[in-house]
């Protein structure tokens, strides 16, 4: 049996709230901030806070603009991110498989 290593995981993806980013992301092109903080059931500060570490990775893009005066943020996955998300998604796999 393969031995766990504790740095095996992406941990700018590994946390709570940006794992749920980037699974939301993974099948929406892009998302408005509003429906990111709804659909994780997070605070504005919180996802905003997980969002720049995302964004800093490079995994995660944001948008910043004005929609009839009122801002509108989005983000949407990099093709850095798309590239993360998958490893992310085969370490998982390797983990089970090998704990099972």
């Amino acid at each position: 049996m393969a031995r766990l290593r504790p740095d095996a995981l992406d941990d700018v993806i590994h946390g709570r709230i940006r794992l749920g980013v980037m699974a939301y992301l993974a099948q929406q092109p892009r998302a408005s901030f509003a429906e990111l903080a709804r659909a994780l059931e997070t605070t504005n500060g919180n996802l905003s806070i997980h969002l720049k570490k995302l964004e800093s990775a490079g995994y995660v893009e944001i948008d910043k603009r004005f929609v009839k005066g009122k801002p509108l943020t989005r983000a949407s996955m990099t093709p850095a991110g798309q590239a993360a998300w998958r490893s992310y998604l085969d370490t998982l796999a390797i983990l089970f498989r090998d704990s099972g």
